[in-house]
């Protein structure tokens, strides 16, 4: 009969054989599903940021936002002092309505004279055929032709304080020019309240009320709620991508959700020729380095961002199925 170690050892053994198959069902596992999938640890969310600044210089007196506070388009977010902008205006808009008061009465006047010389062209017409029956002197009819001069020069005059008069729309240059300090005086007043350009979470605050700032300062990065994901996936593993394809992602922050996406588009370069010093390959020391193509992908489920506080910059870790 077989000893207590012989036993044991054909137990060790058989433990050892079933956790090598084991093993190899697990390898030929993985394997199987690395042909199905192609996953990387180079991704993360990014997002819509915008750097939102002022259009006019002056002092702010009123700030309506704060750090991580969320906006909506087309809300007011900052009120700068706008006292000189409103005398620029009403200046601009009183030079503009005097020059157009001035347009109005010479249109007036041409009107006039045209209606006054073309009485005094019937009148000499009239005379001239009175004149020709022996009705009236030689006299008379040279009063008529003077009257007829006298009113054409009238007429020239008020065509002259017009300046131009094309397919009956009379615009004065000097009008236009007018008009346009006018509008754009009115625009500048507008800008002294800093609008929100779209929805987002305010981030990166650099403005307080009293603060001085120039046109074209940044005030604050608006950081929209429309995020996606850039996965830097190996040139070897995009050969088999293509949009549309589904995605498994898993966020660091959250390793025990599983969020649905698809891919969206791959970029058509490198990320390497894309970047700002692209490398110059036809040296001698060249030497191959297996590139990174940019893949965007999108989220295809509803995400409560009060529940899950995603944030551009994150890490993540995208599965694409590829089979």
């Amino acid at each position: 009969m077989e000893n207590n170690e012989e036993k044991k050892a054909k137990k060790n053994k058989s433990i050892i054989i079933l956790l090598s198959i084991i093993a190899v069902i697990i390898g030929i596992v993985y394997y199987l599903n690395s042909l199905r999938y192609e996953t990387t640890d180079d991704a993360y969310i990014d997002g819509d940021i915008v750097q939102v600044s002022a259009k006019v210089s002056g002092q702010v007196e009123e700030i309506f936002i704060q750090d991580n506070q969320k906006i909506k388009e087309g809300d007011v977010i900052a009120k700068i002092d706008d006292t000189d902008y409103k005398v620029k205006f009403e200046q601009a808009q009183a030079l503009y309505e005097k020059a157009l008061y001035a347009q109005k009465v010479a249109k007036a006047k041409l009107d006039a004279v045209n209606s006054e010389i073309s009485l005094a062209q019937k009148d000499l017409e009239r005379y001239q055929n009175l004149y020709k029956a022996g009705a009236v002197s030689q006299q008379t009819l040279d009063s008529a032709k003077t009257r007829y001069d006298d009113t054409k020069a009238k007429l020239l005059s008020a065509e002259e304080d017009i300046l131009s008069n094309t397919n009956d729309k009379v615009a004065d240059a000097n009008l236009r020019v007018l008009k346009a300090q006018r509008d754009q005086a009115d625009l500048y007043l507008k800008y002294t309240q800093v609008i929100a350009p779209n929805s987002g979470t305010v981030t990166n605050k650099n403005v307080d009320k009293g603060k001085y700032i120039q046109a074209g300062q940044p005030l604050f990065m608006l950081v929209s709620d429309n995020y996606w994901i850039e996965a830097n996936f190996k040139e070897n593993q995009v050969g088999k991508m293509k949009p549309g394809q589904d995605v498994e992602i898993k966020i660091d922050a959250y390793p025990n959700k599983k969020f649905k996406g698809k891919i969206d588009s791959i970029q058509k370069a490198s990320g390497a020729k894309s970047s700002l010093f692209p490398p110059e390959n036809a040296v001698g020391s060249f030497v191959k380095i297996v590139q990174r193509i940019p893949v965007k992908i999108i989220f295809t489920e509803d995400i409560n961002l009060d529940e899950y506080n995603i944030a551009a910059g994150m890490s993540v870790e995208p599965k694409v199925r590829v089979k």
